[in-house]
């Protein structure tokens, strides 16, 4: 059992700008962290990669000017889809080919009302399915040797406009990725609750 992953992942607070991640370790992060499970396996989010010094400027204003958007090598923006439900989900296609017309029409009427009946439950919809995607692809960047810090300090409306998010779309999070400054401690570990603390069982 690999349980290192879960303790030696850390937030970074400082990354080392002169040591950029490849792009291809990239790609092979989020591929890995897409096996994450969604809601009807609907994949309700996709991921804006900020790395120009340009777009990083942008996002720096607009996440309370913290070093590190400028320090990682890419700041993935996890955004999620309020409406990623509905029928033009490519999703339900495949699920008509593997439950019949009949299982995908119940499948998608289920959803639109677990998940469609009010706007409290579209963002929740957005904001759970993007929150697994966010903790998978810290845990792959972790696999892969990569640093990472998730970000909800942020104005999450104003980089929703800065960055022309579509209709529907929720922003999630933002994660920095890239290699932490190895000039600066890392902060002690910090105790975690205990299994009796942390559960109620019934």
């Amino acid at each position: 059992m690999n349980a290192d992953l879960f303790t030696e992942r850390r937030s970074v607070g400082s990354f080392d700008a002169s040591q950029p991640l490849d792009k291809e370790k990239l790609k092979a992060i989020v591929e890995l962290a897409s096996n994450t499970p969604s809601a009807f396996n609907l994949e309700p989010w996709r991921v804006i990669a900020v790395e120009s010094e340009e777009a990083k400027e942008r996002l720096f204003e607009k996440a309370n000017r913290q070093p590190k958007i400028k320090e990682a090598t890419y700041n993935l923006i996890i955004i999620g889809d309020r409406e990623g439900y509905s029928p033009e989900n490519p999703a339900w296609e495949e699920l008509k080919g593997l439950a019949g017309e009949a299982g995908a029409e119940g499948a998608m009427k289920a959803a639109a009302r677990l998940y469609g009946s009010s706007e409290e439950r579209k963002i929740k919809f957005a904001e759970s399915n993007g929150g697994l995607l966010a903790m998978s692809l810290m845990y792959a960047a972790q696999a892969y040797g990569v640093d990472s810090h998730p970000m909800s300090g942020i104005d999450f409306e104003g980089i929703a406009r800065e960055f022309s998010l579509k209709e529907g779309e929720h922003v999630v999070m933002v994660i920095a990725l890239g290699y932490r400054d190895t000039s600066t401690a890392l902060r002690p570990w910090r105790r975690r609750k205990s299994y009796e603390a942390l559960v109620e069982e019934v």
